[in-house]
């Protein structure tokens, strides 16, 4: 006889399809968030190219602004992925398999807006202060996104296993 309930002993009695339909809507409310942020950036660089000092810019600077809005649109594709993928195989029953690939794109989403942020303040502080003072930013905001992305997860991951046992 089989168990309905999975047997991942988190303190929740779920059944895989349960389990599958919870991951899924906390995946949608984290797109939701990235996604937000992501068009109001990516507003942000659109308009920048119909402003009058937007003809000062040098070569390097258009470089890196194209190269920036390249990245904001690649941004939003991995981001919608998963939206585009669930109409695809919606009432197929794949629902465990869509998580999980849905949860890989938002990574990859998340690693790639690191980089449009990240960008876009060398970008912004290249243009008003120097390219010296955009590297030092630019640095200290990855940094940060490095300690609190990364470093703080795999911290509270590895204390949670620790806890757990």
């Amino acid at each position: 006889m089989s168990n309905t309930f999975d047997d991942l002993d988190d303190g929740r009695p779920e059944t895989p399809a349960q389990r599958a339909d919870r991951n899924w809507n906390e995946i949608l409310q984290e797109l939701r968030v990235l996604q937000t942020g992501t068009q109001i950036l990516t507003g942000f660089l659109l308009a920048l190219a119909f402003q009058p000092s937007f003809a000062d810019l040098d070569g390097g600077q258009r470089v890196l602004y194209l190269t920036l809005i390249g990245l904001s649109a690649l941004s939003a594709v991995v981001a919608l992925a998963p939206v585009a993928l669930h109409r695809a195989v919606f009432g197929r029953q794949v629902k465990p398999e869509l998580v999980r690939v849905a949860h890989e794109a938002l990574r990859g989403a998340l690693a790639l807006v690191s980089l449009l942020l990240v960008g876009v303040v060398v970008f912004v502080f290249d243009v008003v202060v120097s390219l010296g003072a955009a590297v030092t930013a630019g640095v200290v905001l990855g940094v940060i996104i490095l300690v609190l992305w990364i470093v703080v997860p795999l911290f509270v991951r590895r204390r949670g296993r620790r806890s757990s046992r």
